[in-house]
């Protein structure tokens, strides 16, 4: 793995965002055969965030990957206020208990895991590497090809039906735009892994009852609203970026 890195970081990212994908369309069959939501899932992303970590730490990469304290103060980010209403953009319907209780113990694990792999993935990796060359072209790949990636839940087993993973396409993908922006002008990882963590845990516990399809587009329209302002307030605040040349390196 180490050689890989060494030899190809584009590459290193690619291989890394195919395996996760691969792992988690094996497991959604293997949640079946357990009889517990969630359980294999659970299982591959734990493990695979274990062997994350044990990687960026081994080879001292943790300031590279923004997984450190920001230097710019949390009131130039508006206290990440927006970053809350986010995350809580999942009970604006109210609360419900959707699973057994060894599934919602197993889905909360994995989505934990979940935000921290796909931020260090996608925000991580894969930014960073193309960075290198150009920003832009990062910025805009990274986000798009986080969205993108979505559209496996038609195909994965998952069971999520069309208009729901077009809402969840639209709406990741201005995520992702926003979340690199606070990552690339805030030199931390952490608030995004935090945020998308939390926005993947409390979907566990989200009443859909009498949640209709136009009543979920508005939904998520509105949280895409919130997302690009918040995006677009920070861009014209923030320096272009507070990373240094040697956390580059």
């Amino acid at each position: 793995m180490k050689k890989l890195y060494e030899k190809n970081e584009q590459a290193f990212a690619i291989v890394w965002i195919v395996v996760y994908c691969v792992l988690q369309s094996f497991a959604n069959p293997l949640n079946e055969k357990t009889g517990v939501e969630y359980s294999a899932s659970a299982v591959f992303c734990i493990l695979q965030t274990i062997i994350l970590f044990a990687f960026i730490r081994k080879n001292n990469l943790q300031k590279r990957y923004g997984l450190c304290k920001s230097p710019v103060p949390a009131r130039r980010f508006l206290y990440y206020v927006p970053l809350i209403i986010l995350a809580t953009g999942n009970l604006w319907n109210g609360i419900a208990v959707n699973d057994s209780l060894a599934g919602t113990v197993c889905r909360i694990a994995c989505m934990l895991c979940v935000g921290i792999l796909e931020e260090v993935i996608f925000r991580g990796f894969l930014f960073v590497s193309i960075a290198k060359d150009n920003v832009t072209s990062a910025i805009i790949i990274s986000s798009v090809t986080f969205g993108v990636g979505h559209l496996i839940n038609l195909f994965n087993g998952s069971g999520m039906d069309l208009i729901n993973n077009l809402c969840q396409i639209c709406f990741a993908i201005a995520v992702g735009f926003l979340l690199v922006t606070i990552f690339y002008r805030g030199g931390s990882l952490l608030p995004c892994i935090i945020v998308h963590s939390a926005i993947n845990t409390l979907s566990t516990f989200a009443n859909k009852a009498g949640v209709t399809a136009e009543k979920h587009i508005i939904h998520v329209l509105i949280l895409i609203f919130i997302t690009v302002a918040y995006n677009l307030v920070l861009t014209k605040t923030l320096p272009k970026s507070q990373r240094t040349d040697q956390d580059r390196s």
